[in-house]
């Protein structure tokens, strides 16, 4: 049985209260503006206070499910009748920027359970599918992970070896998947196998089903709060009811990574939204030279370049958003925010690490895990590299990573 080790609470009070430089909230309605209020204070109270000490004991708090589930932040974007939220993607993205305000891993937790989960099984799905799985997964009832990436087939998911045979009355899985957010704690995994004829389908393998397996990896410097693991298909059986039936082909994944770095671009503001306040603060309270380092140019110019991007990554989020309502918003749009906002946020904590001096590389400040948490999102459901070549292939029309 696993040993419960005692959670200690910072003494540190979390005190941000937004960054908005250019009244981006004119733009909001008070919906929105009362569900980033809700969320914010679940942060400050469930998350932050703990946080620091879940990170550098490489433990994800499996209670947050349920939390996240009550908060309504798994699925806000599904409908109400399938325990969804019903809400559109500003309200969405809102929820993504203030969960990974908290930290990127909690967030993972949230955006893989509404976007590669729900909204698959939602898009895709049969109707007794949704009726069985998305209430529970909306509730936190159920945690459910998404299996596309393999040891061999990162950024080329369409190599991928995982595989299923028909035999008559079931499905016989085979394969194994890596990098997966929530696994090892997952009751549920929508993966993503060729069929005898190579087509890409999309299956629900469920805990519990023989031969099927999710190691826990170990060793991580990033996303430490985050349950993260492999999945493995040793002759699976999976029931023929599983197989969601409404899309194959690769575009049908594709599609709900569309969804997750949507809110991945929404969520690394608030990475760097929880920097920038941090190193502004510190700044003003840290003497040097018998005055605070806040009246220092060379701080000045930091602080003031995190602010100047933090407000246009927020308009280019805000912007992508009201497309994604819209129905408008490609592949290429989402690609352009997604990298854009996390090497934003990125730079942003590397510069607000500075501005923290020696300090910045300890606990008591966020810096470090947000530092160590994006070089994962600058990697996860897309590369940045990958994401300037499909905004190079909308350029000239021609795929430069095939």
């Amino acid at each position: 049985m696993e040993q419960t080790a005692t959670v200690h609470k910072s003494a540190k009070q979390d005190q941000f209260e937004g960054v908005d430089f250019y009244q981006i909230d004119d733009l909001l309605t008070e919906e929105h503006k009362l569900i980033r209020s809700s969320i914010r204070d679940f942060v400050k109270r469930e998350i932050s206070p703990y946080i620091e000490d879940w990170a550098q004991r490489a433990h994800f708090p499996y209670e947050i499910v349920k939390k996240f589930g009550d908060v309504g932040a798994f699925g806000p974007q599904i409908p109400e009748t399938y325990g969804g939220g019903g809400l559109d993607y500003i309200a969405y993205g809102l929820i993504m920027q203030e969960i990974e305000r908290g930290d990127s891993g909690m967030r993972s937790t949230a955006s893989v359970q509404g976007s590669l989960v729900m909204y698959p099984i939602y898009k895709f799905g049969s109707e007794a599918q949704k009726k069985k799985y998305l209430p529970k997964l909306a509730s936190g009832e159920m945690l459910g992970c998404f299996g596309l990436t393999e040891p061999d087939h990162g950024s080329n998911p369409s190599g991928m070896k995982t595989n299923f045979k028909d035999m008559g009355d079931h499905y016989l899985l085979n394969g194994a998947k890596m990098w997966i957010s929530n696994s090892p704690k997952a009751d549920i995994a929508v993966v993503w196998a060729k069929n005898e004829d190579g087509r890409i389908h999309g299956l629900i393998v469920e805990r519990g089903m023989e031969g099927f397996s999710t190691p826990e990896t170990h060793n991580k410097w990033s996303l430490r709060a985050s349950a993260t693991g492999e999945l493995v298909f040793d002759n699976v059986k999976v029931p023929k009811e599983n197989l969601l039936p409404g899309k194959s082909g690769l575009g049908a994944p594709l599609m709900c990574l569309d969804s997750a770095r949507y809110g991945i671009a929404w969520g690394a503001i608030g990475a760097a939204m929880d920097c920038f306040d941090s190193a502004r603060r510190y700044a003003l309270e840290r003497i040097q030279f018998d005055k605070p380092i806040a009246s220092f140019q060379l701080v000045q110019k930091k602080l003031s370049e995190m602010l100047t991007e933090i407000t246009k990554a927020q308009l280019l989020a805000w912007k992508l958003g009201k497309m994604m309502d819209e129905g408008k918003a490609t592949t290429s749009h989402i690609s352009l925010a997604k990298r854009n906002n996390v090497a934003m946020a990125l730079e942003i904590a590397r510069e607000a690490r500075q501005i923290h001096g020696g300090m910045g590389i300890t606990g008591e400040y966020p810096i470090m895990r947000h530092m160590m948490n994006l070089e994962s999102v600058i990697t996860y459901e897309g590369t940045h590299d990958i994401h300037l070549l499909i905004l190079g292939q909308e350029i000239t029309g021609i795929a430069a990573f095939k």
